[in-house]
């Protein structure tokens, strides 16, 4: 059996799962990459990554370079008795000079069944356009953005109700489980079998922007439905109502719907919050406004009592 000493590249909650599965298989991980420390929240505090956090937690060591391109960086990672690369969602091109290092190779853990859905949003971009399945593919790290050779797959459904934010907890299980199972084969083989992508099956997710979370109350409801699952939790799905910016966090396509009324129009209020689309009726579930917290539909109706006629804008 091939011992294997590992270099795990990771940065968000997404490769913590893989990082403590291969710990937890008694692989040697020894050291991290991980970007820098950054501001984040209201106070724009300067917080570790999560993968920094757990690597601590586990007493791995940490190298937090701000890139890779330099020849510091090279030199300390050459430095460092590892024969494979892991990554998952690190967020840094890595050099085709530290590609080269490890002699049993390098190896990402991906959001999507590629070829479909290279690059940085596979999940927003997999809800948002409709696909009925997903899954995580493992494959060899090149230079080109995720066209590297698959080594393994696995599949999952996508539902009517799965947001971003629980796919992609869904998804890091699903991967850290594939990846201990690809690792325990490349310890016993010393190899891995791994076949081309399909470059004419190839689509790509563009990073999701902010300005793409505006919801265009004439688009059908299934439409801004996918749209608020997709852009939970980031960066929100948002409208105008009142004139100030409303979040909407969760809501379905109305089953039975009165269509007669003006786009973006509250045409119904039950428990839930019933708005006409350009095609079909939008129930919005929970909601939220500036300075506010994320309200049930309910608990909305009750404290800034809307009232049939009011209008979302586009």
């Amino acid at each position: 059996m091939n011992p294997l000493k590992i270099i795990f590249a990771g940065t968000p909650d997404f490769a913590v799962p893989a990082l403590q599965a291969l710990y937890d298989k008694d692989y040697k991980v020894v050291g991290v990459l991980t970007q820098p420390d950054r501001p984040s929240g209201r106070g724009l505090k300067v917080h570790p990554s999560p993968v920094k956090l757990k690597a601590n937690e586990l007493s791995i060591p940490v190298y937090q370079p701000s890139e890779l391109k330099s020849q510091q960086s090279y030199e300390t990672l050459a430095a460092i008795d590892f024969n494979v690369m892991i990554v998952a969602a690190y967020g840094l091109i890595i050099p085709q000079a530290i590609l080269d290092l490890p002699p049993l190779g390098c190896f990402n853990i991906h959001a999507s069944l590629l070829p479909r859905w290279r690059g940085a949003a596979p999940i927003h971009r997999a809800i948002l356009i409709g696909d009925k399945k997903t899954g995580v593919t493992i494959m060899r790290v090149v230079q080109k953005l995720d066209a590297g050779d698959m080594v393994k797959k696995a599949e999952i459904q996508i539902s009517e109700k799965d947001t971003t934010e629980q796919l992609t907890k869904t998804l890091s299980i699903l991967g850290a489980n594939l990846m201990t199972e690809v690792m325990d084969e490349l310890a016993k083989k010393g190899e891995l079998q791994s076949s081309p992508q399909n470059e004419a099956n190839v689509t790509y997710a563009e990073k999701v922007t902010k300005e793409e979370s505006k919801i265009n109350w004439h688009d059908p409801a299934l439409i801004i439905a996918r749209k608020i699952r997709a852009f939970n939790s980031f960066p929100v799905a948002q409208t105008e109502y009142r004139e100030a910016v409303c979040k909407i966090w969760q809501a379905e396509v109305a089953i039975d719907a009165n269509e007669d009324a003006n786009l973006g129009e509250i045409i119904k209020l039950d428990e839930f919050i019933h708005v006409k689309c350009g095609e079909g009726v939008l129930t919005i579930k929970e909601l939220q406004m500036p300075g506010g917290k994320r309200l049930k539909a309910k608990e909305f109706i009750l404290g800034h009592r809307p009232i049939l006629g009011d209008v979302f804008k586009s």
